[in-house]
């Protein structure tokens, strides 16, 4: 695979057959200087793409589901070390969801669909990581507690 080829906005706007000729041999990230990057790719590579990432998510969701819950959690557990703060029992409820998002995403191309799973999973996590906020979330509502602000990304990653 060759590296990402870099333009400015105004070369593509200055020479579109040359940029498009780079596009041929690889992808090109296109700098604008009042927006975010944008990524030029031929067609025929992204649907290449898509349909291997939906092929990986297939078997990945097979492989899951034919290993014993314990080596299925084992692998995910190397990939993500948080899921030793969950309790024992909802392991298989992560494997599932996880393995259903992965799927879910490729087949549509939206991989913040499994980002999505891997964050709620993850804040789960950090709640039983502390008992205080695990018995606060926990423990029967006797009162109103007024609005509820916003959520709020602290870290901004999914892993």
């Amino acid at each position: 695979m060759t590296a990402t080829k870099e333009v400015q906005w105004s070369e593509l706007q200055r020479d579109p057959k040359s940029v498009a000729a780079l596009a041929d041999n690889g992808d090109v990230r296109v700098r604008r200087r009042d927006g975010a990057a944008l990524l030029l790719m031929r067609e025929d590579r992204v649907n290449a793409a898509g349909e291997g990432a939906f092929t990986a998510a297939r078997a990945l969701r097979n492989v899951l589901t034919h290993l014993p819950l314990e080596a299925a959690a084992a692998a995910l557990t190397e990939e993500f070390p948080w899921l030793t703060l969950l309790p024992v029992e909802e392991l298989p409820q992560f494997i599932a969801d996880f393995t259903r998002a992965a799927q879910i995403a490729a087949e549509v191309g939206q991989w913040s669909v499994l980002t999505q799973a891997v964050r709620e999973w993850k804040a789960t996590a950090a709640v039983y990581a502390d008992p205080a906020l695990l018995r606060r979330l926990t423990e029967p509502l006797t009162d109103d507690f007024g609005p509820v602000p916003a959520p709020v990304d602290v870290d901004g990653d999914a892993g």
